[in-house]
């Protein structure tokens, strides 16, 4: 995986927080599950050959989810975890010393009116934290009466993807809790974690 120096990836990701779009989310029964909102907002991405900008990590994520769905077997190295109860799920891709990570999950807010879902991206080597060119974390805020998501800014907070005195910054979302780890990695260790604590209708550390 090409590592990228801070500066790229914060511009890269800038850039990808700042795109505006509205996704439908199509589901059976009641509600909506992560399924469902992983599935709209993957089957969404559409490689723009024109533009000749490939985001590698979500065209992985959405051809491992679409065999998925369809029962086939997913290339060597790739698993996908659904958590259904707690609203989390993610997609890995291990190639020798490489992991991306492309996780999704969603709180329901305190106004029963909208629902946020988080999506994360993340490479490591040899389990520390190695940026590459897409990596970051996007929220996108779901209507219950619309069934539409619209890409959002982080509640509560600032998305950091680096630190003044050069520590990189990656998020853990929560698979079980409702909490949003924060970690800076410097000189391929762990330098420091926050939690960010959901209150219903945003996050703080």
């Amino acid at each position: 995986m090409k590592r990228l120096s801070l500066a790229i990836a914060l511009l890269c990701s800038t850039m990808m927080l700042s795109a505006q779009e509205t996704i439908r989310v199509n589901y059976q029964g009641a509600r909506p599950t992560i399924s469902d909102f992983a599935w709209a907002l993957l089957s969404n991405y559409v490689w723009n050959e024109e533009d000749d900008v490939l985001d590698e990590s979500t065209n992985a994520a959405k051809q491992a989810w679409t065999n998925y769905r369809k029962g086939i077997p997913l290339e060597e190295g790739d698993k996908i975890t659904v958590d259904q109860k707690n609203g989390y799920a993610v997609y890995e891709s291990r190639y020798e010393n490489d992991c991306l990570m492309v996780e999704m999950c969603y709180w329901n807010e305190a106004d029963q009116k909208h629902k946020l879902f988080a999506y994360n991206v993340k490479c490591y080597t040899d389990g520390i934290y190695s940026p590459g060119q897409f990596d970051g974390l996007t929220f996108y805020r779901y209507n219950n009466a619309t069934k539409k998501m619209t890409s959002c800014e982080a509640p509560g907070f600032e998305v950091m993807f680096g630190t003044e005195d050069g520590a990189y910054v990656c998020y853990d979302l929560p698979r079980s809790g409702k909490d949003i780890i924060y970690t800076e990695w410097k000189d391929n260790k762990k330098k420091r974690t926050k939690t960010l604590k959901w209150n219903g209708r945003k996050f703080s550390f």
